[in-house]
C-alpha cells in the first residue's frame, strides 16, 4: 500500500487546509512532514494490527528518499501523533463522510441525524 491509496478520498488538498485551519502547519522541516502523519494515523486505522514501523514501511515503500523514515522510532511517531492533535483529523473525515440514511430511509431516525435505528423484536433497552 502507497499513500496514493489514502490520497484517493483524503486528496492532499484537503489534508493541507485541515492542516492549515487548525494551526499545525510545519514551522520548520521536519523528518514526519505533518501530511504525512495524518496518511499515517489513517492508515493505522486500516491495518489496525500491524506496528506503526511496518504501516510506515507500507505507506512509505517505494517513495524516492525514504530510506531516512526508516530510522524513525515509535516514540517520535507518538509524539507526531499527539502534536497532530485530533481536530486535523476530524475535519477531513467530516467532509469525505455523510449520513447513510435521508429522511425517506425506512428506519430513519428523523431529526436530520441522517442515523438508522434498529430495534430487535421482544427486546427491552434501559433508557438510562
Amino acid at each position: 500500500m502507497r499513500i496514493g491509496i489514502l490520497t484517493k478520498v483524503f486528496t492532499a488538498e484537503l489534508v493541507d487546509a485541515a492542516i492549515a485551519k487548525h494551526g499545525r502547519v510545519e514551522q520548520r522541516r521536519r523528518l514526519l512532514p505533518t501530511r504525512l502523519v495524518v496518511y499515517f494515523v489513517l492508515a493505522l486505522c486500516l491495518f489496525a494490527r500491524e506496528s506503526y514501523e511496518e504501516v510506515l514501511g507500507m505507506l512509505t515503500s517505494g517513495i524516492p528518499g525514504s530510506q531516512a523514515l526508516a530510522r524513525v522510532n515509535r516514540s517520535s511517531l507518538c509524539r507526531a501523533r499527539s502534536r497532530l492533535g485530533e481536530d486535523v483529523l476530524e475535519t477531513p473525515f467530516r467532509e469525505v463522510t455523510g449520513p447513510l440514511a435521508t429522511p425517506d430511509t425506512p428506519g430513519h431516525g428523523g431529526a436530520g441525524c441522517g442515523c438508522l435505528l434498529w430495534t430487535a423484536p421482544s427486546s427491552t433497552f434501559p433508557t438510562r
